[in-house]
């Protein structure tokens, strides 16, 4: 025991002296664990106690609820798209190829550090996607892959704002927050009906966005890797690493969809299905199929896209 506290205090006095010093006093930002223990909570919630609380329960039916709250992220999301791009990458302030960490504390720098916080926050909204599985009975969108996503990010983007908070790695802040602009654009239009999913024809469009997004991102951020900059190289590998993955990830779901000749007529979906769903779903089976053999099979395309990234 004696080991584990020293450990922990260990660890603190390294995070003191070489977190940023602006962000320490912040909320959930002095220490790791605050941040861990609610990722562990989401976890079990939506894989543990949420099927249970559920069990014998009829699934909630929430499009009022899928409305207001994908408005409320498409809100924040703009929000936090306008503050990072002010903060520095529309202003010419900010060099796109190198682009070291600002320590100062003037106007400009401390509304980048200050948008950075409020990524990082948003990422505990996501959990909200996966709820609203849970309520709705939607068990098979719950894919393991989809849990440690969107499990892990908060506890990613705390080591930013922790020891780079500003600088480089804020352009992959940027370009997902525009894209979560359209992406919950569509999933509130989705949660309308049918009367307004007949328009939602760009979809496919959509799944192509978010793959360029990643190559920007990967592009942008191992660049550094063959030039002198004054940023720390484990946060390019990071966040390298985390576009590849997601590249991929999407690559494979736009095959399955768009690329693969029809076989069989398609059936009408839920009133709810959207985007992000569709892509859990097959997350759920890859995961299962790596671990049993491969025993869920192929993913088929559906026509509508289903609920996040």
């Amino acid at each position: 025991m004696a080991l584990i506290l020293q450990y922990i205090n260990d660890m603190h006095v390294f995070m003191d002296k070489y977190g940023d010093p602006r962000t320490n006093p912040w909320f959930l930002m002095s220490s790791p664990f605050p941040t861990l223990l609610i990722c562990l909570s989401y976890v079990y919630l939506v894989k543990v106690l949420g099927p249970r609380f559920m069990e014998n329960r009829k699934p909630y039916e929430l499009k009022n609820v899928l409305i207001v709250y994908n408005f409320a992220q498409v809100i924040f999301s703009a929000w936090l798209f306008y503050e990072i791009g002010a903060g520095g990458w529309f202003t010419g302030r900010y060099n796109f190829q190198c682009q070291p960490v600002d320590h100062s504390k003037s106007p400009q720098t401390m509304r980048m550090v200050h948008a950075c916080w409020w990524y990082y926050f948003s990422k505990f909204t996501e959990f909200f996607d996966t709820i609203f599985f849970v309520l709705r009975k939607k068990f098979d969108h719950v894919s393991t892959l989809h849990v440690i996503h969107h499990g892990v990010m908060p506890m990613s983007v705390w080591f930013g704002v922790k020891f780079t908070p500003g600088g480089h790695s804020t352009f992959f802040g940027l370009l997902n927050t525009f894209v979560h602009i359209i992406m919950y654009t569509y999933y509130m239009l989705a949660a309308m009906g049918p009367q307004v999913r007949r328009y939602l024809w760009w979809k496919k469009y959509l799944t192509t966005l978010q793959m360029v997004q990643f190559v920007g991102i990967m592009v942008h951020a191992f660049q550094l890797l063959f030039i002198e900059c004054d940023y720390p190289r484990a946060f390019v590998w990071w966040i390298g690493m985390h576009a590849v993955m997601f590249f991929f990830l999407f690559k494979d779901f736009y095959n399955q969809s768009y690329s693969k000749p029809k076989v069989r007529a398609r059936s009408p979906q839920p009133a709810a299905t959207t985007l992000e769903e569709e892509l859990k779903y097959k997350n759920g089976a890859l995961a299962n199929g790596f671990s049993n053999g491969h025993a869920n099979g192929r993913v088929r395309a559906r026509t509508v896209l289903p609920a996040g990234n």
